[in-house]
């Protein structure tokens, strides 16, 4: 039995990522900032909880060593993730201390597990926003966005994706545009892009390939996207 660790799991894509697991038969690791809510939706779709807060090495060193003593770990979902929309030095680092600082806190933290097991896997979830290719590309909806903190946060999460590939050749490494999805990234319910459980399906399909599948890529509805 595959055995994953979401983060920023308590709602939204991370939820739904992670109710989809375990109907596939993961056993799956709620991370959560508030213990409380990560045991109320780890109850609800039958996982299990850990507090994880991402931006807290302390927080992120204790929600692993629980997870080695609890069975280990295969494949660890860095999902948690902020968009703050001003150009401001206060916004501009809570967006990279989240969504890339934190990566580097989970992933590290998560390695020495990982390496025990027979197919290691981390999934990122990117974005579009951070392909210098999308936004190029006059026919992406990521050119039409101004997302200059956001899309520079995610741009780092590519890298830090393919320089873990190289770094750790034994884990597979692959980030994810999930798609434009309706969910209150941003602290605003956003009523439009696609129903999360489309693009849920996308994270889940991506932690489920077993050692056979890629490293050190980039893929949007499981085909490559340019970086």
């Amino acid at each position: 039995m595959t055995t994953t660790l979401i983060t920023g799991a308590t709602r939204g894509l991370g939820k739904e990522t992670a109710r989809q697991l375990v109907a596939a038969g993961h056993t799956v690791w709620i991370g959560a900032r508030d213990a409380d809510q990560g045991a109320a939706v780890a109850a609800e779709i039958g996982a299990r909880s850990v507090q994880l807060d991402v931006r807290d090495d302390d927080s992120v060193a204790a929600a692993f060593a629980h997870v080695a003593e609890n069975g280990g770990l295969d494949v660890l979902v860095n999902n948690a993730g902020i968009a703050m929309w001003g150009l401001n030095g206060p916004d501009a680092l809570a967006v990279f201390d989240t969504n890339a600082v934190g990566i580097v806190r989970t992933t590290e933290a998560a390695l020495p597990i990982l390496r025990r097991s027979a197919s290691p896997l981390v999934v990122n979830v990117g974005s579009a926003l951070g392909s210098f290719t999308a936004v190029h590309d006059p026919d992406s909806a990521a050119s039409t966005v101004q997302a200059a903190v956001y899309g520079a946060s995610k741009s780092a999460v590519s890298m830090l994706t393919v320089q873990y590939a190289r770094i750790a050749p034994e884990v597979r490494f692959v980030v994810l545009e999930p798609g434009y999805t309706a969910t209150e990234l941003g602290g605003v319910p956003n009523p439009h892009g696609r129903p999360v459980e489309v693009s849920a399906a996308t994270v889940a399909a991506a932690a489920s390939v077993g050692p056979e599948g890629p490293t050190g890529v980039f893929l949007e509805d499981g085909q490559p996207l340019g970086w």
